[in-house]
């Protein structure tokens, strides 16, 4: 028994190892394989998360820095580069989906019951982000005629503020195509932008009997069939039940309702579009404000972690990389012990991931403050592994062609 173990050999405990061999047997990941495990693959590439490594002599060298230390992290010797970028080539991601269901599915528990709003009904956030990509060297990914991409689809659950769902396309698919696939809980409340405005859309949820807020385009035309009281001094200008018109109102004909708000700190007027008639409409306006959560979520993902340039140029590679990257973050906010009281994770926190030892190669201990560049800044010392981070969320994905599962 490991009593004083790095603080990485620490974090991969969270994995229980018969939970990550079912998930293997699940996925037949491990099929034809003769010495590199997918437990190897795991802690490799979630060791170029933490370890903010920029390539695949940077995994495997770091870790055959680690000599000594390996078998406490479940290893029997550093992988070579070949045999790692032969993993992520064929070995299929699934296996990566899978561990990080499974550790979300602990998160929930411990987010549950934590929410900022007082109304029982479950709230969600839905936006997407492109991850950039050099053409040439990702020519299965053509998104401009110079330029190649892929896009990440989330849906953001307000209760601990978790993602429940996720997908990766093409960087030319639509956020409405996605948004269709869905299935909500009725009595839901999902919180989009103008790029998911589609009344034929809007519609379908309306009969499902689920709720969305979001903003009114400029063009948009309707009907005011009744004004509502405002309260005084909260920022709320209008608040009116419309009916849609236009040549695609047919395919939304039920009574909406439209607010009209002024932030109080820049001044700006906001149009809102929602089908729930019970709220407040402070409370709506607050219930978009939230939504700034899910951009915070992408902001973190992308500067803590390796999610912009890539080890491998498959697709397969890139999809690995991506999910470690969010087992790594998910992993970060859900260990950090400064986590809020309301459930929300803190925006940011400095964490030193001290991979060699306890106290990292470099003996200055696992709680380094750094100052300058909060979420990545490497210690002095060129044969320490020492990093600080900040972090926070996590994600999900489908197989391609895979009908999305119902959110609950």
């Amino acid at each position: 028994m490991v009593r004083y173990g790095s603080l990485f050999c620490q974090l991969l405990d969270i994995f229980p190892r018969g939970e990550f061999n079912r998930a293997v047997g699940k996925n037949d990941a491990q099929r034809y394989a003769k010495g590199f495990s997918c437990w190897d693959q795991f802690v490799a590439m979630l060791f170029c998360q933490l370890a903010q490594a920029h390539s695949l002599r940077e995994i495997c060298g770091g870790l055959a820095c680690c000599l000594g230390k390996l078998a406490h992290l479940g290893l029997r010797a550093a992988p070579k580069k070949s045999t790692l970028a032969y993993a992520n080539q064929h070995r299929p991601w699934q296996l990566y989906q899978t561990v990080f269901g499974q550790l979300l599915a602990k998160c929930q528990l411990l987010a549950r019951g934590k929410s900022k709003f007082r109304f029982r009904n479950k709230l969600y956030s839905m936006d997407s982000t492109v991850i950039d990509l050099c053409l040439s060297l990702f020519d299965w990914a053509k998104f401009r005629q110079t330029k190649g991409a892929v896009k990440l689809h989330l849906l953001l659950d307000h209760e601990g503020y978790l993602p429940t769902f996720a997908h990766i396309t093409s960087g030319k698919v639509h956020d409405v195509k996605i948004a269709q696939r869905l299935d909500f809980p009725p009595g839901s409340i999902l919180v989009i932008d103008r790029g998911y405005v589609d009344y034929a859309l809007f519609g379908s949820w309306i009969e499902q009997g689920v709720y969305f807020v979001t903003r009114l385009k400029r063009n948009a035309t309707y009907r005011v069939r009744a004004r509502r009281q405002v309260p005084a001094h909260r920022g709320i200008l209008c608040d009116q039940i419309i009916r849609l018109t236009g040549a695609k109102a047919h395919s939304c004909p039920h009574p909406l309702r439209r607010i009209k708000y002024r932030e109080p700190e820049t001044g700006k007027v906001l149009v809102f579009l929602t089908n729930h008639l019970g709220f407040g409409a402070t409370t709506i306006a607050q219930i978009y404000k939230d939504r700034w959560q899910i951009e915070q979520f992408f902001k973190a993902l992308k500067q803590n972690l390796k999610i912009k340039t890539f080890v491998g140029t498959s697709p397969n590679a890139l999809r690995t990389q991506i999910w470690t990257a969010l087992i790594a973050m998910l992993l970060l906010s859900t260990s950090s012990s400064a986590r809020a009281s309301t459930g929300r994770f803190p925006t940011w926190w400095p964490f030193c991931a001290g991979i060699c030892s306890p106290t990292g190669t470099c003996g200055r201990g696992s709680t380094i403050p750094f100052r300058r560049r909060p979420w990545a800044q490497r210690s002095s010392s060129s044969s320490c592994r020492c990093l600080v981070l900040d972090s926070k969320w996590g994600d999900l994905d489908l197989e391609p062609g895979r009908k999305p599962l119902q959110t609950a």
